[in-house]
């Protein structure tokens, strides 16, 4: 009988990305199952992605838009800030989900052998069924509004793609890193909340320093959110600064794979 010893390479290889390809009808049900999971036994389903991004325009309109009356480019403050909402809901819960998903998922990844960097994936594609739910109730405001967009709309979709790209750096790392050192699942959501507050979700970025922009774009949620916006709602257009959050994300997602291709072979040991 043939033996086979499966080894983590040492460094990247494209191996990996053929690998995520050919295991990608596995994805698939990776995704189906983490969605009909997320929604079983509730009241609302899939409501609930209506509902967080919603209540979070009223509490973010009420405080910033009518206490600290806080700029929004010429757009109504519930329009702005639900423009930004639905794609920074969508990041924050295929974050949250990824990070833990290989501690969550150590019962099948320690008996049944499959490209690991699938359940990341899985977690961080599965929230994109939330984030269509939530952007079909943008679209009924917009029209309330009145406000329709342009040609720029056609960029909806790079966005989201950017958007999905650094949710899937950030989970490889973030996964990866939680088999290791379980403290980390306890430092994400404390990071996700720092993290919305250093992006243009409830302020635009025109209030950041033009010195200080460049620095800012580093942010690769900066580049989305306000692109959403131009896109979407007639906002100031982003400018470079989607091109320096489109090469941060490349950049982590490139060192976020090879990290995970490393220590990838001894996940089940330390499961």
């Amino acid at each position: 009988m043939e033996t086979r010893r499966l080894e983590a390479a040492r460094r990247f290889r494209w191996r990996t990305l053929s690998d995520v390809w050919r295991y990608r009808e596995l994805l698939y049900f990776l995704v189906w199952r983490d969605v009909k999971v997320r929604y079983k036994q509730t009241t609302l389903g899939a409501g609930w992605a209506i509902v967080q991004p919603v209540m979070s325009m009223v509490v973010f309109t009420i405080f910033f838009g009518k206490f600290a009356r806080m700029p929004s480019d010429g757009v109504p403050y519930p329009l702005f800030s639900l423009c930004a909402l639905v794609p920074w809901t969508y990041f924050s819960t295929a974050l949250s989900t990824g990070s833990t998903s290989l501690v969550g998922q150590q019962n099948v990844i320690s008996k049944v052998y499959f490209p690991r960097l699938l359940v990341p994936l899985a977690a961080v594609v599965g929230p994109l069924v939330d984030f269509a739910i939530a952007f079909l109730v943008l679209l009924l405001l917009m029209i309330w509004y009145r406000r329709m967009p342009g040609p720029a709309v056609l960029c909806v979709l790079p966005l989201l793609v950017l958007a999905v790209t650094t949710a899937a750096a950030a989970s490889a790392w973030l996964s990866a890193l939680t088999v290791r050192y379980r403290d980390v699942r306890y430092v994400v959501p404390f990071a996700v909340q720092i993290w919305l507050f250093a992006t243009p979700v409830a302020y635009p970025a025109s209030l950041v320093p033009g010195r200080w922009r460049a620095l800012y774009g580093l942010n690769p949620m900066t580049g989305v959110i306000e692109g959403f916006r131009w896109a979407l709602v007639g906002g100031p257009s982003p400018g470079l600064m989607t091109v320096w959050s489109a090469v941060t994300v490349i950049l982590a997602l490139a060192g976020g794979v090879v990290y995970f291709r490393r220590v990838e072979g001894t996940l089940v040991d330390v499961l």
